[in-house]
């Protein structure tokens, strides 16, 4: 594999004007200490997590800063390309979170409503009571209803391509015995997420696609982010890395499976930019009026001990290593991982082009976290 030795100036690029980098870089020397140490940290992350390359974009005060380390393709030894498309897996759920509030606000769903109000009849089975479980449940994980994708046989590109209807994955975690009563503690469920998609469907009378392209990336001028059009369509559409997966110790390329599905858990494709200027826009209350806002992040302990954090609705808080509240998300997904956090005024997201072993990605998750408050807190 071939990697590139890049110095901290000749790897940061502002994506809005290549005068704004010169200017900033040298003007500034407190900028260009501050991409030698993401540089840094971004290249030990990459050769300590032993991924093929990284791409971090810092975005603040209205400037893309973008620092690319090791490689975006094994084949070619290319770097990642400048505002690089990936699927941002997980990120999906809270475009998919603001959109069920958006619905709260306009009164036509209920925080508090049980699911059989909207879903009549859909959850049912030793996994979950659709009549005890309600909307918020699903948002902040305490449904108690088991994740599908511990049930499923992901362990080949094959087994990627092979994708399954939501019905049948919402089934597949409510035929498993419930992990507890409703409310009672926090769980991560995949499972959740699509009976959230569908509740957007079966309330707004269209595709979560349409609601989430005309509620928040159309307002928002988010150019470079969509929902694919599953199955038709698997390649990523604008300059993107290449994927991969270690599959029993073989790396594959699978930059072309969407291992998405175009499911409601984590279908969406975006760039860090994008992925920044959302997560801001969300923070600081563009998409939600203030009462919606203040539940969605209202948070409970998420009871993860490797990553101390709580869970709102469709978002994660996290207090920073310089006292700094932020939120986000985070998505990993056979191909890429991608992490951040954002404030009402700046916002970080590191993508990598392939998901890390939860082994490895437990033992780094702390030098992830120091990246992250290394770009936040300046």
């Amino acid at each position: 594999m071939r990697r590139f030795a890049m110095t901290a100036v000749s790897a940061v690029a502002v994506l809005v004007s290549p005068l704004a980098l010169a200017s900033a870089s040298s003007a500034d020397p407190a900028f260009s200490m501050r991409a030698q140490v993401l540089q840094v940290g971004l290249d030990e992350l990459v050769k300590d997590t032993l991924v093929p390359g990284a791409q971090l974009v810092l975005t603040e005060h209205g400037t893309d800063i973008q620092i690319n380390s090791g490689v975006g393709d094994v084949a070619t030894g290319a770097a990642f390309p400048d505002n690089a498309q990936v699927r941002i897996a997980s990120n999906t759920k809270a475009f998919v979170a603001t959109v069920v509030l958006q619905l709260v606000a306009e009164h036509r769903v209920e925080l508090d409503a049980a699911l059989e109000r909207y879903l009549p009849g859909r959850v049912y089975g030793p996994g979950g009571d659709g009549r005890v479980i309600t909307v918020r449940n699903l948002l902040q994980h305490t449904s108690g209803i088991p994740n599908y994708l511990a049930y499923l046989d992901l362990g080949s590109a094959d087994a990627l391509r092979r994708s399954r209807p939501a019905d049948e994955l919402i089934r597949l975690g409510l035929d498993h015995p419930a992990e507890f009563t409703p409310g009672s503690a926090f769980g991560y469920s995949n499972t959740n997420y699509l009976l959230a998609g569908e509740l957007i469907e079966r309330v707004t009378g269209s595709s979560v696609s349409v609601e989430i392209t005309r509620r928040i990336l159309v307002p928002l001028g988010l150019g470079h982010t969509y929902w694919p059009l599953f199955p038709v369509e698997n390649v990523i559409r604008q300059p993107h890395p290449r994927g991969y997966h270690n599959f029993g110790g073989t790396r594959v390329d699978i930059t072309d499976i969407d291992p998405g599905w175009g499911l409601s858990d984590g279908a969406l494709v975006s760039t860090g930019a994008d992925l920044n200027r959302f997560f801001m826009a969300l923070v600081s209350g563009r998409l939600l009026p203030p009462e919606v806002q203040t539940e969605m992040m209202h948070t409970i302990p998420a009871n993860e001990p490797a990553r101390p954090r709580e869970a709102g609705l469709g978002l994660f808080r996290r207090i920073n290593s310089c006292g700094m509240e932020t939120w986000g998300h985070g998505g990993a997904m056979n191909g890429f991982l991608v992490f951040g956090a954002a404030t009402t005024d700046r916002a970080v997201t590191v993508s990598t082009n392939e998901l890390t072993g939860f082994l490895v990605m437990g033992v780094y998750l702390g030098a992830m976290n120091a990246l992250v408050d290394a770009a936040l807190c300046g």
